[in-house]
């Protein structure tokens, strides 16, 4: 099993990250990805001009890796890679990429979409939307919570 956890400044680059999964993936039945980009609009409708990902550079770090052991643990994955990105990011850009290897698809989608749930509710990170109207602090939603309470 492996796990692959980065926490970067950089734009993330799905192809790339594909790329590289698909290389680990040899051999494998399954490689499933998911790519998370910057909204345009607030939850409210409003425009997002810029969203801040604030971070701990130990502590998020360590709560990426944790989760990804996490997921491959418990569906038995080969592989996983999370990618999060910090700091300005553009409405469209890639904010985070996950992907998971496995012998078979269940598992695979199972995996990603458990470490999907748990960053959005549990890495740590401090996130604003910065528009005309103002900055706004992003918390996780009860949704977000109830997602990945269905995981328990």
């Amino acid at each position: 099993m492996g796990v692959d956890a980065r926490l970067q400044l950089e734009r993330v680059d799905p192809s790339a990250e594909l790329a590289k999964l698909l290389d680990r993936a040899a051999g494998y039945g399954a490689a499933v990805t998911f790519v998370g980009t910057a909204r345009p609009r607030t939850k409210e409708g409003k425009p997002v001009e810029l969203i801040v990902l604030e971070h701990h550079s130990r502590l998020t770090l360590q709560s990426l890796e944790e989760i990804a052991a996490d997921g491959a643990t418990r569906f038995s994955v080969d592989h996983i890679t999370v990618v999060h990105r910090y700091g300005d990011i553009l409405p469209g850009e890639p904010i985070v990429f996950v992907g998971a290897c496995s012998l078979h698809r269940r598992a695979a989608f199972e995996a990603a979409d458990y470490v999907m749930d748990r960053l959005k509710t549990e890495a740590v990170f401090w996130k604003r939307e910065e528009g005309p109207s103002g900055a706004n602090w992003i918390e996780p939603t009860e949704a977000d919570y109830a997602d990945r309470d269905r995981w328990e």
